[in-house]
This record gives structure tokens, C-alpha cells and sequence, in this order.
């Protein structure tokens, strides 16, 4: 069973989107720091724990990691680092959208795939249709979602 670490703003993403009940359904285990769910998460996106959402406590040989990427990396948010860090420290793959945490992670190693890959991802296990992906890109383009749109386009298009 696949493991990935993801930011809050794919998971905001995805919920914007209204694609969640989709994504728990992929047979893929979707995990955050513990400190990342309760400073960004638990106040509005608790149900997420409801729908499969799995939080982690960072090891103390995690919190060291993260400390050595937030001296390294001074872009990503303090959140953000503790996802990368889970991510190098679990061995598995990072859900993110933020530009300098996707150059940190490709830096460290770690495979980064975002909000667009995960839509992907949905179609090509034909867990959603493509009229469902383009309606959830324009719930997440309405909501303000900052996607790189002309990648959204070419996946839509094909």
C-alpha cells in the first residue's frame, strides 16, 4: 500500500475540488505531521480524520531532520518542513505544491508529487471520470487554487 506524505494545501486542494471521498478511496494511506494537522488542519479540516486521514508524530530522530532542513531551507514554511521531513525520514513520497518545498524535497531526495498528479493519479485508476476532474479544477480555480492552469489544461485535454 502506497504511502504519502502531503502539505495542507493539497489536501485544501483536493476538498476544494470536492474530490476527497475519491482520494480516500485510491487504496493509498494519506499521512501529515502530527504538528502540521493541529496548527493548519484541525480548526476547519478535522473531518479529514473521519475520511482515512492518518496523523504522525514526528520521531525525535524526525524533529533532528527537520531542524537541519529549516537552517538549510529558509523558503518552506516551519509546517511544511516537518512534512518534508516525515517524508525523507518515512522513506516515501510528498504531496505538496509549494514550489520551494518541492525544490527542497527534489534536493533531499524525496519524490514530490502535488494536487495535479493526484487528480491524474484518480483517472488513470478510472476511480473518477474526466468530467469530474474538470469540474473539481474549476471548484479549485474558483476557490483560488494556484495550479500551474496550463498543466491542468493539458491534462484535461488529452
Amino acid at each position: 500500500m502506497q504511502i504519502l506524505v502531503s502539505d495542507a494545501n493539497v489536501l485544501i486542494d483536493i476538498e476544494h475540488g470536492v474530490l476527497l471521498s475519491h482520494m480516500f478511496s485510491m487504496g493509498t494511506v494519506f499521512v501529515v505531521p502530527d504538528v502540521l494537522f493541529e496548527k493548519e488542519l484541525r480548526a476547519r479540516h478535522s473531518h479529514l480524520l473521519d475520511l482515512g486521514l492518518k496523523v504522525k508524530t514526528l520521531s525525535n530522530e524526525a524533529i533532528d531532520i527537520a531542524k537541519e532542513f529549516a537552517d538549510k531551507y529558509r523558503r518552506p514554511s516551519r509546517m511544511d518542513i516537518f512534512a518534508l521531513s516525515l517524508a525523507y525520514h518515512e522513506n516515501c513520497p510528498l504531496l505538496t505544491g509549494d514550489k520551494n518545498l518541492r525544490k527542497a524535497a527534489c534536493q533531499e531526495g524525496v519524490p514530490v508529487y502535488g494536487t495535479i498528479w493526484l487528480v491524474k493519479d484518480m483517472l488513470d485508476k478510472k476511480i473518477i471520470q474526466l468530467t469530474t476532474a474538470q469540474s473539481a479544477f474549476e471548484k479549485m480555480k474558483n476557490a483560488g487554487s494556484r495550479l500551474p492552469w496550463d498543466e491542468v489544461d493539458k491534462l484535461l485535454s488529452r
